[in-house]
């Protein structure tokens, strides 16, 4: 069968051709060719849905980091804001008065020696400065969860950098406005892309907190990282900006800076406490348990950030680093901490009160007091002299490993601890000290012989006639 033939088919295909370009010049004339709206979602400023939501949640973020500025100047008007935020064709700029010791051109011929993380949003690298100091420098991570999400929502690679950007540009505003010991400190930042690819903010280097590692610590130094929470949550109630909620409270958050526990990432942090309208808009969910607090005149859930990070630091730190192996005498004073903690029956300046009261009695050798001063009588003492060819033994926790070195008050503590080993013969005290100011007392089963030292002295059990040791 042939065209010519048939009539029929010759009409039946030049209406399907007809048809066909007229979809075609349908296409073209409403604009459906690739990456172009078209029908309700054609704009006269060229903007689409998904680049409208881009740039709310741009202009969104922007607000958030100009109210830090108008949040400082409203709690204390006296105090000059650290710097101004401005928002200068479609780019995000801060430019700060104050010093800051490392910018950009010093950052260009700076070269990263290790990889030290990388979350959702951020990349974390080790990088060494001529002078020989190591920093952390933070940067955008562009394979990060953040940045692929966005891309799958708006396709923008330059619009979503700026989005993602916001969270690290929001933590160099914060570490700006809030100096504490117990937050890292900001040594400088750079946002000229040509020069550094990006917004970089340089840090001091810490190491990523270890729970594990810090379990295995003596109980004084997980007092340190206790204590040092603390007074950090102290100060992040009664901030410059108002009370600040830390809303991903963990411990991936916090890095170990020569012994001291410092916050690192703040783009989780939260300046403004929840509104309300009756008592059941306060409540703080956990996951065991739940609070209500009340709802203020001013219809605030007051104390709801302070509630927050407390019972917080109470879940990822003192349950576990705190009650395990305190000394007995101030066993008292630490579970009183963790029932109030537990609880949230008292606020963090009360539980500030609390931790400095056990610092003092544990600094001052108060809760030793009742120790009998004949409990040194069983040990022969010489002084300016230090052992060698020692026969360790190990204790836990201890400072030293390969052997059992603990913090004492002096040679009384020192001696009880001797006399509850069965395998230690002598101990030594030396001028090395811990962060309380107690000494570091060394606890062996034997050594050799000793060699003259004027900052030791060592104490070796008596020995009965019948040659066993006292």
């Amino acid at each position: 069968m042939t065209f010519s033939r048939n009539p029929f088919c010759t009409f039946f295909f030049l209406a399907l051709l007809f048809l066909f370009l007229t979809v075609i010049l349908k296409k073209w004339h409403f604009g459906l060719q690739e990456n172009k709206p078209f029908g309700d979602a054609a704009r006269p400023d060229g903007l689409t849905p998904a680049s409208d939501r881009l740039l709310q949640q741009l202009q969104e973020r922007q607000q958030e980091l100009e109210l830090f500025d108008n949040l400082q100047s409203f709690m204390d008007p006296s105090l000059p804001t650290n710097s101004s935020v401005k928002y200068i064709n479609g780019k995000l700029r801060l430019d700060n008065p104050a010093k800051i010791d490392i910018g950009c051109e010093e950052l260009s011929g700076i070269k990263a020696v290790d990889f030290l993380g990388a979350g959702y949003t951020k990349t974390v690298l080790k990088a060494a400065l001529p002078q020989g100091l190591f920093v952390a420098l933070k940067s955008v991570n562009h394979q990060g969860t953040d940045m692929r999400l966005c891309m799958e929502d708006f396709l923008d690679s330059q619009g979503c950098h700026e989005l993602v950007s916001f969270k690290l540009r929001k933590e160099i505003v914060l570490l700006q406005r809030l100096q504490h010991p117990n937050i890292v400190e900001l040594k400088g930042q750079c946002q000229d892309s040509a020069l550094v690819g990006g917004i970089t903010a340089v840090l001091e280097q810490g190491m990523p907190l270890q729970m594990i590692q810090l379990l295995q610590s003596p109980w004084e130094e997980r007092f340190r990282v206790c204590l040092g929470l603390v007074r950090l949550l102290q100060y992040l109630s009664h901030s410059p900006l108002g009370s600040v909620a830390l809303l991903d409270f963990q411990p991936r958050q916090f890095v170990m800076v020569s012994g001291e526990l410092k916050l690192t990432d703040l783009d989780d942090a939260s300046i403004q406490e929840p509104a309300c309208q009756e008592d059941s808009d306060c409540l703080l969910q956990f996951p065991h348990r739940n609070f209500t607090l009340r709802c203020s005149p001013s219809r605030i859930c007051e104390g709801l950030n302070e509630m927050r990070n407390l019972y917080n630091a109470y879940r990822y730190f003192f349950t576990y680093l705190l009650p395990h192996q305190a000394p007995p005498l101030l066993k008292p004073l630490i579970h009183q901490i963790m029932n109030s903690t537990g609880d949230l029956r008292q606020g963090i300046n009360e539980t500030l009160v609390a931790f400095e009261e056990v610092l003092h009695m544990y600094q001052s050798g108060l809760h030793l007091e009742n120790l009998p001063p004949s409990v040194t009588r069983d040990y022969a003492v010489l002084k300016g002299m230090r052992s060698v060819a020692n026969m360790e033994y190990r204790c836990w926790p201890s400072y030293n490993q390969q052997g059992c070195v603990l913090s004492v008050h002096g040679a009384r503590e020192a001696a009880l601890i001797c006399s509850s080993h069965p395998q230690c013969t002598s101990f030594s005290l030396s001028s090395e000290k811990t962060w309380t100011g107690r000494l570091l007392a060394s606890f062996r089963s034997g050594f050799s012989h000793l060699v003259p030292d004027v900052n030791s002295a060592v104490y070796m059990r008596r020995v009965k006639a019948s040659g066993a040791v006292l």
